[in-house]
């Protein structure tokens, strides 16, 4: 979905914010990615790998590609070519390979190897922007961050939770709305749910245990 295409909806009553959460969390206080990694390095390379990609697709070529190269130093004397030959099955393999082999070279020399924990230094590495920073300040460093994906940004407009026309906008309205103690876990609740539930053609509405509290007024209902 483009930003800024879903159908303005009404906005959801700050008092039901909670409630609606609570309701798709599904008692998972605790929720994972289902992204494949032992290290913070693996999951940062997974995110990068991730754009335009499916999680499945990404966990089946790092599979071997973490195996063949699990830290930064092996990536990189691994190569562009190396990493470009185990991950061709998806989607801008070319400039993720060029990334990837880039963004371990920049860890080794300015961070020792290790993941930094601050956006700003994220940020600055190849391949790694807003987006990706997030995902790895709220898995790795358990930061209250808001990784606006396609899923995020649609639950955010089409339930009313934080209605916007940018995943930027989307991000700052959950972090005004969510209440403070529910903002790490709510990230991997709404990407879940988006993925599984509150579907981009057809949302299963009848099943959506969060449907009470949800603002669409255009509810799809089984028959």
């Amino acid at each position: 979905m483009t930003p800024g295409k879903e159908k303005k909806q009404r906005m959801m009553k700050r008092a039901d914010v909670r409630a609606f959460l609570e309701a798709i969390a599904g008692g998972n206080a605790d929720p994972r990615t289902e992204l494949d990694y032992e290290t913070p390095y693996q999951l940062l390379v997974a995110v990068v790998l991730s754009a335009q990609a499916t999680d499945v697709s990404v966990n089946r070529v790092t599979k071997t590609l973490f195996a063949d190269a699990p830290t930064p130093q092996a990536m990189v004397a691994l190569g562009e070519e190396g990493i470009a030959r185990r991950i061709r099955s998806i989607g801008l393999w070319q400039a993720k390979a060029k990334n990837v082999a880039l963004l371990s070279q920049q860890l080794l020399e300015r961070h020792g190897g290790v993941v930094p924990g601050a956006r700003e230094a994220l940020e600055a590495l190849p391949g790694v922007g807003r987006k990706t920073a997030n995902v790895v300040l709220n898995e790795v460093f358990g930061q209250p961050t808001m990784a606006v994906d396609t899923h995020i940004f649609r639950l955010g407009n089409r339930t009313g939770l934080a209605p916007g026309a940018t995943p930027r906008a989307v991000e700052d309205a959950l972090l005004r709305r969510i209440p403070k103690d529910m903002l790490k876990p709510a990230h991997l609740w709404l990407i879940l749910h988006g993925r599984y539930v509150c579907k981009a053609r057809a949302p299963e509405c009848w099943r959506c245990p969060g449907a009470a509290y949800c603002a669409y007024d255009e509810k799809i209902l089984r028959t």
